[in-house]
């Protein structure tokens, strides 16, 4: 399969699933390349009519330099110039997922013509996501104004293969295609990652045989919340035909509010969502192009901060933020199902003779100790992200950070914190269904086999350890589209 682009619009959440997690190429459509080679035209008559024209990076300098106008042949050698002095990023690199997102991102400034740039540029961009090797890109030190930083080293190999012309070095490096990767990657993983809730939330309301009227029908209309509605009725959903013999009053306030609390997840994913859609298909370029129109028959550029993704970071945060809370009920959850005076599951913890004579609980129970270390680190993780200052090498002008890799980095730790809390809380729920000879209601049947086919229910004590984390890791496969991650 080959994603086709024609407009900035076509590179939405739905493109980049296929192309950035399933590995599908792309290909320019004629009539995009034909707009591209027009606004290519249309901007080297602009900069060629007027000698006082300034246009930042084309016309003038770079940086702290931008004062100073070049001349014709200025103007040629300063577009030859090869970006190794801003390789200066690196350490661990991200994903290559993320970084054919960002390939994917960078053409929404060329399709329309806002770059400016060449049909030859565009077609080798999009000739980079054929299916070979890509150029890592750093997930640290990334504390530029913009995404220089990472675009430098993403793109040098074509600065290599070209000898590059006036503008065409400024559309690989200017503008936030990896900030709209990073958002629309942790979006992605945030929808598999909340329908994962749903059902381990499911799960151990009926382990714990709370009562269903936590999870009305009336509380849609009640509590008059969309998100909130959507998380009620996926517990609904899982919970049809659940057993009976239920406690008769009230479960622990961690079992009520589950539904408000995955409500918030699902307007966090939303906001994510909507974020993602944005910034994917988002003119960020700087200095950006305008075609000519009936006022302007030339076109215009215009000096802008569109590389600045403001979404990103307080979208990730409120994702970040999200999970370090689901991990909280986790925590509660796992330490209810396995006190017996509050849950009356009999025999929860005894997994053997040898459990029995010493404390009763066997190794099941130090599970909620793993649960609170995750939840720890997920807390640690879910901090604001405000904007940072920079003022690289003394310049001027870049007196500003981006923090979306900042933001990124921290929801991604949160979110794989989450993953091992709810692979954890999904076994110890599957093991009270076992030790009381209940099956799971039937929407939940086959995620139960998934689980017990990694963790099976516990009737001696055993090592947990490589288990529990290799279930984790199915968890975190599935968040990534059960792909390697």
């Amino acid at each position: 399969m080959t994603v086709v682009l024609d407009r900035r619009a076509d590179i939405d959440l739905e493109a980049f699933r296929r192309v950035a997690w399933q590995g599908e190429g792309l290909r320019i459509a004629e009539p995009a390349l034909v707009r591209i080679a027009s606004c290519r035209a249309a901007f080297l008559r602009l900069i060629d009519s007027d000698p006082q024209l300034v246009v930042y990076g084309v016309t003038t300098a770079m940086g702290e330099l931008a004062s100073r106008r070049l001349n014709q042949e200025e103007r040629q050698r300063h577009a030859r110039l090869k970006p190794f002095a801003a390789a200066t990023s690196f350490g661990e690199p991200l994903p290559q997922r993320i970084v054919r997102g960002i390939i994917l991102a960078r053409l929404a400034n060329f399709l329309e013509g806002h770059a400016a740039t060449s049909p030859r540029i565009a077609l080798a961009v999009a000739g980079m996501l054929d299916g070979g090797p890509l150029p890592k890109v750093a997930a640290t030190g990334q504390g530029g104004a913009g995404e220089i930083l990472a675009l430098y080293p993403l793109f040098a190999g074509l600065s290599q293969r070209f000898e590059l012309e006036v503008q065409e070095r400024n559309s690989l490096i200017n503008g936030s295609p990896s900030a709209a990767a990073l958002i629309a990657d942790s979006a992605l993983a945030a929808q598999n990652r909340v329908a994962q809730a749903l059902r381990v939330f499911a799960l151990s309301v009926e382990a714990f045989q709370a009562p269903l009227e936590h999870y009305d029908p009336a509380l849609d209309v009640l509590w008059g919340d969309e998100h909130e509605a959507a998380a009620l009725a996926g517990l609904r959903g899982y919970l049809r035909g659940a057993g009976g013999g239920r406690r008769k009053y009230q479960a622990p306030v961690s079992y009520r509010i589950v539904p408000r609390v995955l409500g918030q997840a699902h307007r966090a994913l939303a906001q994510a969502g909507r974020a993602a859609e944005v910034s994917l298909a988002s003119v960020s370029h700087n200095p950006v192009f305008l075609p000519p129109d009936e006022a302007h028959p030339l076109g215009r550029c215009l000096s802008t901060g569109g590389y600045h993704n403001a979404m990103a970071a307080p979208v990730l945060d409120d994702l970040a933020a999200i999970w370090a809370d689901i991990c909280l009920l986790c925590d509660r959850h796992s330490s209810k199902l396995l006190n017996g005076r509050v849950s009356h599951l009999p025999d929860l913890l005894m997994v053997g003779r040898q459990a029995s004579e010493s404390d009763g609980h066997g190794n099941v129970g130090y599970i909620p100790m793993a649960v609170t270390g995750f939840l720890e680190e997920a807390k640690a993780a879910a901090q604001r992200s405000f904007i940072p200052g920079s003022e690289s090498a003394g310049a001027g002008q870049d007196d500003v950070a981006a923090p979306a890799f900042l933001a990124w980095a921290k929801e991604e730790r949160a979110g794989r914190a989450l993953d091992a809390a709810l692979a954890l809380l999904a076994v110890i729920a599957s093991q009270a269904l076992h030790v009381t000879g209940r099956p799971a209601p039937p929407p939940l049947a086959s995620f139960l086999d998934e689980v017990r086919s990694i963790v099976p229910p516990v009737d001696a004590d055993r090592v947990l350890g490589p288990e529990l984390e290799q279930l984790a890791q199915s968890f975190t496969r599935h968040a990534f589209g059960a792909r390697d991650s």
